[in-house]
This record gives C-alpha cells, structure tokens and sequence, in this order.
C-alpha cells in the first residue's frame, strides 16, 4: 500500500517541497529567495504565510490536492535538545518553536506548516533529525566558561544523510566509520561522525565556526562586546540578525550568493577572490582541529551543500587539504529524502516513534 508523504524543507533562502509514495519520489519543487527579500521579515515566523504561500502554488500548479496526502513531514526547528530520531509533532513542539524559546530561524517553520497542515486535514505531522540533536563528547561540550556549555546545532538532517549516503557507496555501515562532514550552505557547519555519532560539531548558528554566505562564525570576544556597549543596535535581536543574515560574505561583498562570487571572481574581482579564499581558509582550520580532535582517524572528509556545487570553492579547499586524505563530495543536499525516509522507517517499524516532551 502506498503512502504519500508531503515533504517540507525550508533553508535560509530556500523553500523545498516534495510529495513521495512510500520512499519513491513523485512531485519535486525548489523555490530560491532573493536574501534582500527575506531580510524585509523581522524574524523566521514572520515568514510563515510567505512560505505558505509557496507551497500552496506548488500544489495548485500540479493540480495536486493536499486532502490526498496521508503524511506531512517538515525539517526540525530550534527546540530542546534532543536526541536522534522522526518526532511526532505535538502542541509542546509547536509552542517551543513559535515562541522561539531556542532560537529564531526559518527552518522552525518546517514542523509549523506540517503541523497545519496536517491538523487541517485530520492527519499527523512528523520531523527528522532536527537540528538540535545532541551527540556531543563531554569533553566537546565544555565551552572555556563557567555557566556557558557548547551547543549542538548544525544541520544534522543533511550531515546524517549524507554520511549515510557515503558509508552505503563504500559499502560499509555509517556506524563502522569515523568521518568529517562538512555542510556549505547560508551557513556552515562541520560534524565529527564517530561510529554513527556526531561527537564534536561548531554550532552553526550561535557563532562558532567558519564564517559562511551569511553569518559571521567564530569572532574575537572583546570586539563582540565592544559592538555590543557602542549602541548602534538597539535590541538584541538586531544583533543576532546582522550576525546571522547579513555576516560572512554578505557583510563584505554585499550578496550571500556563490554563483554571483564566483563570477565575480571569473571577471577579476580580486576583493571577491580574497573573501572567498578567506571562507575557505577557515573551513579547512576548522577541519584540522576535528582531523587532530580524532587523532587522525578520519576515514574522509564529506563536503556537502548548496557551496559544494561551486567547483572553484571545491578546489580552493582541496588544495588546502593535507594529501592522500580520503575526499568526497556530494553538492547539494539528500534533506527532503531524508525526511520521508524518516517516515517510511516509522511505517516499516524499523525505528519507533518519538514524543517531544
């Protein structure tokens, strides 16, 4: 019997959708958004009827009906940390997102519109290894200050998919390998996968890390706090929103897109290329200190994402990288298929099920 699962997966500038039968897909759909046109909300969930919206073309353009699908399925938000898993959505889930207890970003919404949809249509909603799973080391959990503890948040959806991914093509289990995964999109996250557990990872979006198209990464504390006492923004919030929407390249080149730098950079822009190499510096130093963390026994290093389709970044980064390392690259990312096989495991009764608390 199949069952259709409505896929949702919203990024920084993007809106995915896809329907699947089973694990099969059926109907795919990517929106890209001018970053200039999302800075205009004030925060993620002021972006819910404009995302929304999106879906509901896509379903009327494919004549498609949402009353015909059995199970809606969005990428996991900001919540508590929990750990690995597909979550039933619940009220609890849903609260912790909307009130943005943990954090503002886009991908709360993911579980936000399932959810609507779903109650909408008397069905259930689902998430996936949202981005706040917790595998970390006690040893990488300890930040340097007493009373602040080094969060887990990193695009675990994609980082598990695509290390899953790679340990089917070596033909050996994701748990049996040690790998560095590194996801490049608006934001850059890098895992250390130890025998199927994220052990050490930058938490990509409370600054730690390289820098990335949009946010800022790592910066030096005392001119974090001297920015902070100058008063030129007004709340909090403004702060966190420049640090993480308009950082990284966006801050210096005035556009967070790849293709548009590597074109730049095609044409001669020397303040594009020296930027861009910046990023890829960082990444690598950023690889190095996990390569060293695990004593060398990385099996390989993953590069995935959106970046990872920039061939001129790859190769900024491979020239980087020690020799006769392990390197594979997978561009773009497996997070909608992700999604439905979240779900097709909980139907197959291959996991079981778990309760947001």
């Amino acid at each position: 019997m199949k069952t259709r699962i409505l896929a949702i997966n919203l990024g920084s500038t993007s809106t995915k959708i896809a329907v699947y039968e089973n694990e099969n897909l059926y109907l795919e759909k990517v929106f890209r958004h001018d970053a200039d046109e999302i800075l205009q909300f004030e925060n993620s969930i002021a972006q819910k009827k404009y995302r929304k919206d999106h879906i509901l073309n896509f379903v009327k353009e494919n004549n498609y009906s949402l009353a015909s699908i059995d199970i809606f399925v969005g990428r996991g938000g900001l919540i508590k940390p929990v750990e690995g898993g597909t979550y039933l959505v619940n009220e609890k889930m849903i609260q912790d997102l909307t009130s943005m207890k943990y954090g503002d970003h886009v991908c709360n919404l993911g579980a936000i519109l399932a959810y609507e949809f779903a109650q909408e249509y008397n069905k259930v909603a689902y998430t996936v290894n949202p981005v706040v799973i917790d595998e970390l080391s006690d040893l990488a959990r300890i930040s340097g200050f007493k009373g602040i503890e080094r969060k887990s948040v990193f695009h675990a959806l994609n980082q598990k998919a695509i290390a899953k991914r790679y340990a089917k093509d070596v033909k050996k289990s994701y748990e049996e390998l040690n790998l560095i995964v590194v996801h490049m999109g608006g934001g850059i996250s890098l895992g250390l996968h130890q025998k199927g557990r994220v052990v050490d990872v930058n938490d990509a979006l409370g600054g730690e890390g390289p820098f990335s198209p949009e946010r800022a990464g790592t910066l030096p504390l005392f001119s974090v706090i001297d920015l902070c006492c100058k008063g030129e923004y007004q709340t909090k919030q403004k702060l966190k929103q420049s640090l993480v929407r308009k950082g990284g390249l966006y801050s210096y080149l005035n556009t967070s897109s790849g293709v548009e730098i590597s074109r730049r950079i095609e044409q001669g822009d020397k303040e594009a290329k020296l930027y861009f190499e910046a990023m890829a510096y960082q990444i690598i130093k950023n690889i190095g200190a996990l390569y060293f963390a695990a004593k060398g026994e990385v099996d390989a290093i993953i590069f995935t994402g959106g970046l990872s389709y920039q061939s001129l970044l790859i190769e900024m980064l491979k020239e980087k990288l020690f020799k006769g390392l392990n390197v594979a690259v997978y561009p773009g990312e497996d997070e909608l298929s992700a999604l439905a096989l979240g779900v097709v495991s909980i139907l197959k009764k291959e996991e079981k099920v778990k309760h947001y608390k």
